[in-house]
């Protein structure tokens, strides 16, 4: 392993994440905001826990009450008037249920003077969840989206017509009190109908377009599940105000001001990724092979989410599969590196926010008898990483906008 690329995209990773926590974004989006009746609070989401404090720190006491809804390990300790729930992602549980439950139970009852301070940010369309189908048949047609690569696009048409919250029915069922929802965006682009499934926002997606993602994937559901597909979500609220503070094109600038300050020149190429793992980690070696001798530190970024096709039964997710990916093309090239990293801390079932290789991990992994071919076939990015010491480590970290990878190519004269 390189030690000072390793060290370098070690130093970018922690500088990217402090940069996009989600605190500011909340204090910003509450500033000189007026609530003439009650307040009670909503979060959902990855960075639930985060914001929701962000919001107790602004408010204190002027929120009666609240309900977070996180993943599990993501509640960072307690606080006064709230209630927090740790949930399944990416496959809800009935702790999302529960939380889930708690917060409509909460907003219950409410006057057109009082406020629901929704808070929501990526990974709310699991952990926050109350289906209209039993709850094994959920989680099925949940593991089946995901399994054959169905972008998040997809897999939200999906829920929102299987929820009672999605699509907009969350801000419905808080009427006639209106809604102050603000949102860290995890999908490209920041469509707020997508984001967590829209809880509080009106659906775009149709149901023919839900037919058509069903029928493309060949999704196996009951005909309860079929006839729900066909039925309509929201397309209009008026109790509803939404502010988008944060996104993937934050976590970029991030990216490129952190190489920046390393000596590297940075090249944004995209905050729009959406491709397989695999092919992402391929392109950005061939990159580097292309620069490789000019003779410049370079830093090339791409920002967004992409997707793993399953095809084995190992360990991963779509961060480490990009930077193991990228192993075979830049191997033997001493002075580069590809690393990849989940804003939010965790990537796919693991306890990795992402991957690290560079041109010796090849060669590392042959020496433990493993081939990156074999590897990616059986998806199991997770233990050849961990043999490499390319696992990237951070713990939950409290927000949730899109993933970063950054291809690195240090100049030979710097070494």
């Amino acid at each position: 392993m390189n030690q000072e690329l390793r060290n370098h995209a070690d130093q970018i990773v922690r500088e990217v994440i402090a940069a996009v926590q989600p605190d500011a974004a909340v204090k910003r989006a509450l500033e000189g905001m007026d609530f003439p009746g009650r307040v009670l609070l909503v979060a959902a989401g990855k960075a639930a826990w985060q914001m929701a404090k962000a919001a107790d720190d602004c408010l204190g006491s002027r929120i009666e009450s609240g309900v977070v809804v996180t993943k599990y390990n993501h509640v960072m300790g307690p606080i006064a008037r709230f209630t927090c729930f740790e949930a399944g992602h990416p496959v809800p549980d009935e702790n999302s249920f529960r939380g889930t439950q708690a917060a409509l139970d909460l907003v219950s009852g409410l006057t057109e003077k009082d406020t629901v301070l929704f808070l929501l940010s990526g990974g709310g369309s699991a952990l926050f969840e109350k289906p209209l189908v039993p709850a094994e048949e959920l989680q099925d047609i949940t593991g089946q989206l995901l399994a054959c690569g169905a972008d998040i696009v997809e897999i939200n048409t999906i829920r929102k017509r299987l929820s009672a919250v999605k699509g907009g029915r969350f801000a419905r069922l808080c009427r006639p009190a209106r809604v102050e929802a603000v949102v860290l965006s995890d999908i490209l682009g920041d469509p707020l109908d997508m984001i967590a499934s829209g809880p509080a926002c009106p659906d775009t997606a149709t149901a023919e377009d839900a037919r058509r993602i069903q029928k493309k994937y060949s999704l196996r559901m009951s005909e309860a599940a079929l006839k729900l597909l066909d039925t309509e979500t929201p397309k209009s609220l008026d109790n509803v105000h939404t502010q988008i503070n944060g996104s993937v094109r934050e976590l970029c600038r991030a990216a490129a001001g952190a190489c920046r300050r390393l000596g590297y020149e940075p090249v944004l190429l995209t905050d729009q990724l959406c491709c397989q793992a695999r092919e992402a980690g391929s392109f950005l070696a061939s990159i580097l092979r292309t620069h490789a001798h000019e003779g410049k530190s370079l830093a090339f970024i791409a920002g967004g989410e992409t997707v793993v096709k399953l095809t084995g039964h190992g360990l991963g997710g779509r961060n480490q599969e990009i930077a193991l990916a990228a192993a075979s093309g830049i191997s033997g090239i001493f002075n580069a590196a590809v690393f990849s990293v989940g804003s939010d801390g965790t990537d796919g079932p693991t306890d990795a926010a992402g991957g690290y290789s560079d041109g010796a991990t090849c060669r590392e992994l042959a020496e433990s008898g493993l081939s990156v071919d074999a590897v990616l076939q059986d998806n199991d990015a997770y233990h050849a990483l961990k043999k490499t010491g390319g696992l990237i480590m951070t713990g939950p970290t409290g927000t949730n906008v899109n993933d970063v990878a950054v291809a690195l190519l240090k100049s030979e004269t710097a070494f």
